[in-house]
C-alpha cells in the first residue's frame, strides 16, 4: 500500500502552520481560516540546497549582512526611479524604489494590467528621451520586463499598440515600441527567476502571482503554499538583483487580496486599484508602504486609449449642472484622500417599508455599519424618524469613502430626504458625528475650505470646534455647528 503524502494546514490570514485542522486559527484567532496543503518534498526555489531549482542556485551569496552601527547606514539613501505618470508617482511616495516589491490588487477587469503596462511604457519613454538628450551617455540601456501567466504576449502587445495608436496619436507617457520593453509568458517559478537573472531588468511586472507554480511544491497554482513560496522567492530575487518587482494579485469576493495574509506582509508596498467597472473613474490607494505615506490616492479615468490621469477628481465627481434638479436628498462633502481634498456628492433615499417588514439599510461606496449608526443618531438626537423607512445611501460616481468627515454631509442628505427639505444651495460640509449628537472637529479644515472656494462654493458648514481664522475663509461664509440638530437647522432650507 503506497504511503500517503503528509499534509499541513495554513491560515489564510496570518500564514500560521499547524499539523491538524482546527476551526479557529490559534495564532490570529480567525474562524474557518485553515486550508489544507501538502508538505513540500523539496525546499522552495530560492532556498537553494540539493532540492532547489537551478534558477535559485544561480543567485550566489547570502542576502543578510553582519551587524554594524545604525549610524554607518546614515550615508545610504534610497534613490528612487521617477515615474512620469504623476498620479502613480504620488501613490508610491515619489517614485519606484529599486529592489522593492509592490503588490497590486483589484477586481477582474478593473485595469490592473493596463495600469502596469502603461507604467512600463512610461519608464521606457523616459529612458528613450534621456538617451536622445545624451543624459545616459556611457551607460547601458535598461530593460523593462512584463511576464504574463494569464494572457498571450501577442494579446498584451495588441492592447498596448491599440492604446498607443488610439486617435492616431501616441498615448501620453507611453513608449510601447521601445526595444527595451519586453514581454514574456511564463508560469514556472524557476523559469521566471532564470529570466530575471538573465535580463536584469530595472522593473519587472508579474501577472499574476496566483498563476505561478513552484515545481517543488505538490499543489495547484493559487494555493496558499504556492502563492506564499512563489511570492517570497520573487521578493528575495528583487532584493538580490536590485530590480523592482510588481506583483498583480487577484481579489476575493470580499475585496481582499486572494491568498495568505502573509503575502501582504512580505512585500514592501500594497496598492489597491478600485472603482466601479461600469464607470470610468478608477482610484489607486496604498494600504502599506515601507518607503512612503499610506494615506495617498491616485485617480485615473478609463478611456479607449487606456488610463488617463485625473489631476482634478473633484470636478469629475461633482455634477454641478444637474444639481438643482435633484431635489431633496443630495449634499456635498469635503473629504480628504491623502494630501488632497475631494468634494464628493452624497445622496440619500428613503421609501416606506412594504408590508410592515424589517427596514433595509443599503449603502454604495459607504460603510453600511456607519450608515446604521448615523441613522440611530439622527433619530434619537435630532428627531428625524427612520424606523419605518428603507434607507439607501450612495457616494455618487462610484467612489468609495471611509473618512469620518463624510458623516455630516451624509446626515444632511438623509435628513433632507426624510423631511423633504432641500439642502441649502451651494453648501459644502465636513464633520464627524458622535454618538451623543455632537459635531466633532476634523483635520485640515483650511485646505477643505480652499478647495470648496476654488470650485465656486460660497458657504461651508463646519464643526464649531477647530481653527476658524485661516486665510482661505476670505470671501466664503463659514457656518459653525456644535450639535447635529444645529447643523440641520443651518444646512436645510
Amino acid at each position: 500500500m503506497p504511503k500517503k503524502d503528509k499534509v499541513t494546514f495554513f491560515c489564510k490570514h496570518c500564514g500560521h502552520e499547524t499539523a491538524r485542522w482546527e476551526g479557529k486559527c490559534p495564532a490570529c484567532g480567525e474562524w474557518d481560516a485553515l486550508v489544507e496543503a501538502p508538505v513540500a518534498k523539496s525546499g522552495p526555489a530560492m532556498r537553494g540546497g540539493n532540492g532547489g531549482n537551478s534558477a535559485a542556485r544561480s543567485f550566489s551569496g547570502p542576502l543578510g549582512t553582519p551587524p554594524k552601527a545604525l549610524k554607518d547606514y546614515a550615508h545610504e539613501r534610497i534613490v528612487r526611479v521617477p515615474v512620469t505618470i504623476g498620479e502613480f508617482n504620488r501613490v508610491l511616495g515619489g517614485g519606484i524604489v529599486p529592489g522593492g516589491s509592490v503588490l497590486v490588487g483589484g477586481e477582474p477587469g478593473i485595469g490592473k494590467s493596463t495600469l502596469l503596462l502603461q507604467l512600463l511604457g512610461a519608464l521606457a519613454d523616459s529612458q528613450e528621451s534621456a538617451w536622445e538628450a545624451g543624459a545616459n551617455a556611457g551607460g547601458a540601456p535598461t530593460t523593462f520586463l512584463y511576464i504574463t501567466g494569464e494572457e498571450a504576449p501577442s494579446q498584451i502587445a495588441a492592447r498596448a499598440l491599440r492604446m498607443q495608436g488610439e486617435g492616431k496619436r501616441r498615448t501620453r507617457g507611453a513608449h510601447f515600441d521601445s526595444a527595451h520593453l519586453k514581454l514574456a509568458s511564463e508560469t514556472d517559478l524557476s523559469g521566471i527567476l532564470e529570466m530575471l537573472n538573465t535580463e536584469r531588468p530595472m522593473v519587472a511586472v508579474i501577472d499574476s502571482v496566483q498563476t505561478l507554480r513552484d515545481a517543488g511544491i505538490p499543489s495547484a497554482p493559487g494555493s496558499v503554499s504556492q502563492v506564499r513560496e512563489c511570492a517570497m522567492a520573487l521578493v528575495e530575487a528583487a532584493r538580490r538583483l536590485n530590480c523592482a518587482v510588481f506583483l498583480i494579485g487577484h481579489v476575493t469576493k470580499e475585496g481582499a487580496i486572494a491568498g495568505p495574509r502573509v503575502l501582504e506582509h512580505i512585500v514592501d508596498t500594497v496598492l489597491n486599484f478600485e472603482g466601479e467597472r461600469r464607470l470610468d473613474l478608477r482610484c489607486l490607494r496604498v494600504s502599506k508602504n515601507r518607503f512612503g505615506s499610506t494615506s495617498e490616492a491616485g485617480f485615473f479615468e478609463m478611456t479607449t486609449g487606456g488610463l488617463r490621469e485625473v489631476p482634478d477628481p473633484s470636478a469629475l465627481l461633482l455634477d454641478r449642472e444637474g444639481h438643482e434638479d435633484k431635489g431633496a436628498g443630495t449634499a456635498i462633502g469635503a473629504t480628504c484622500e491623502g494630501t488632497r481634498v475631494l468634494l464628493v456628492e452624497l445622496q440619500g433615499l428613503t421609501v416606506p417599508v412594504p408590508g410592515g417588514g424589517s427596514p433595509r439599510r443599503r449603502a454604495s461606496g459607504l460603510d453600511v455599519n456607519r450608515l446604521a449608526q448615523l441613522l440611530a443618531v439622527l433619530e434619537t438626537k435630532a428627531g428625524v424618524p427612520f424606523g419605518a423607512l428603507d434607507v439607501f445611501a450612495s457616494a455618487a460616481g462610484g467612489f468609495a469613502i471611509d473618512e469620518p468627515a463624510a458623516d455630516l454631509p451624509l446626515a444632511l442628505a438623509l435628513a433632507s430626504v426624510a423631511t423633504n427639505r432641500r439642502v441649502r444651495e451651494g453648501l459644502v460640509s465636513a464633520g464627524e458625528v458622535g454618538l451623543g449628537g455632537e459635531i466633532r472637529p476634523v483635520p485640515r479644515l483650511e485646505v477643505r475650505v480652499a478647495e470648496a472656494k476654488r470650485l465656486g462654493f460660497k458657504t461651508l458648514l463646519l464643526p464649531a470646534r477647530g481653527r476658524a481664522d485661516f486665510a482661505a475663509s476670505a470671501g466664503v461664509k463659514i457656518l459653525r455647528a456644535r450639535t447635529l440638530r444645529e447643523a440641520l437647522a443651518m444646512g436645510l432650507e
